[in-house]
């Protein structure tokens, strides 16, 4: 057995609860709607699956793509509005098309549509984490869409590759699996060159691997493989192994569960984020910016300290106590994000500054830290 064989069977074989995104590529074409064949496969597969003992977690799009048939478009709408419009139409026939097959298998599913508010909100992220875990102790197959119907800048920049990383750490799973309408991440774009050939195995997520993919989408969906690749980027800082395959092959779940060799296994990173870091890192929309000398970089980076006040040397954002910031070097370069102690206007006066001289500049003191190393996260 090759040595990537047997990487392949050891990761997979550890799987039990799996987290599955299907894409609008796969689900749905402009010609022909949603593709009732794709759907019935994939709902006895994943039952199948069920039945041997698997916990399945299904991130599915598709709303906008069946609205779109239901609606009579022909290409995807370009105003929000009109997308919003068709997730509202859609959404209803989407989960009337998955309750309908996975009865006929006798299995129950419940529908979760999500915000990047419910998952930026701990209190929130909590709950819908008690609620899907209840949900699966239950036997019940969560079916998790983003909630496009309502959130603007959802439709205007999320995707569903995104969310499936996301959920990989609301639910605890062991595997991302990310189906998609070509073979997996490929040396090349296969669309624009057809001997492109299929890497089998990445170990190293931070490699540059955008640089190899290209961008190609069609009428129906959203991501495109870069997108891919940073959601396996942030399910490997929890952990979490990614497959990145075709969701047309025959039994793909099955032969991914097995260890053979298709599509694209990504290995997760050494350096593990607790689930509070990770929520920390990729859940939060930053509100601001906070730009540090060198050696507060180095402390941070290389020592595991925290953000002292004598290192900031500017401050960009309108950001209040508690709000997501995101830390850059005196390159310009993005290395990490926290959960700052202190406003914008309060950081502005205290900024170069060691820590006994807070009280005296502001009056009170919050902490010694600007940001302490439990609330800080090292991209």
């Amino acid at each position: 057995m090759s040595i990537q064989k047997e990487i392949r069977k050891k990761t997979l074989g550890r799987a039990k609860r799996i987290v599955v995104k299907v894409g609008s590529s796969i689900l749905a074409s402009v010609e022909r709607g949603l593709l009732q064949e794709v759907f019935s496969c994939l709902v006895k597969e994943i039952a199948e699956l069920k039945r041997q003992g698997y916990e399945i977690v299904l991130v599915s799009s598709g709303a906008i793509a069946a609205g779109m048939e239901k609606l009579g478009y022909k290409t995807r709408p370009q105003s929000i509005t009109l997308k919003q419009a068709a997730a509202a139409v859609g959404q209803s026939r989407l989960m009337n098309v998955y309750e309908s097959l996975f009865s006929r298998h006798q299995q129950m599913v419940a529908q979760i549509l999500l915000t990047h508010d419910d998952l930026g909100n701990r209190r929130r992220f909590l709950n819908a984490r008690n609620t899907l875990l209840t949900l699966l102790e239950l036997g019940i197959i969560p079916v998790i869409n983003e909630n496009d119907t309502v959130v603007v800048d959802e439709i205007k920049f999320g995707d569903n590759d995104n969310l499936s990383a996301l959920i990989t750490n609301l639910v605890e799973a062991d595997l991302l699996i990310i189906l998609t309408d070509i073979e997996g991440l490929c040396d090349a774009d296969p669309r624009v060159h057809p001997d492109a050939k299929c890497i089998s195995l990445v170990e190293d997520i931070d490699s540059d691997l955008e640089s190899m993919i290209g961008k190609g989408r069609n009428a129906t969906s959203v991501g495109g493989m870069a997108s891919k690749i940073q959601s396996a980027r942030k399910a490997a800082r929890f952990g979490i192994p990614t497959v990145i395959a075709s969701g047309t092959r025959k039994e793909v779940l099955h032969q991914i569960l097995k260890g053979k060799e298709i599509g694209t296994l990504i290995l997760p990173k050494p350096d593990v984020l607790s689930s509070r870091k990770h929520w920390i890192a990729f859940n939060l929309k930053p509100k601001g910016e906070v730009i540090v000398d060198e050696g507060a970089k180095r402390a941070v980076v290389q020592n595991g300290k925290s953000l002292l006040p004598s290192g900031v040397v500017k401050v960009r954002g309108n950001f209040d106590r508690g709000d997501s910031v995101s830390c850059f070097g005196p390159r310009g370069k993005e290395f990490a994000r926290g959960l700052v102690n202190y406003s914008a206007s309060e950081l502005e006066k205290i900024r170069g500054l060691r820590t006994e001289r807070i009280e005296e500049i502001l009056g009170y003191k919050y902490s010694d830290e600007v940001i302490h190393r439990d609330d800080l996260v090292v991209l």
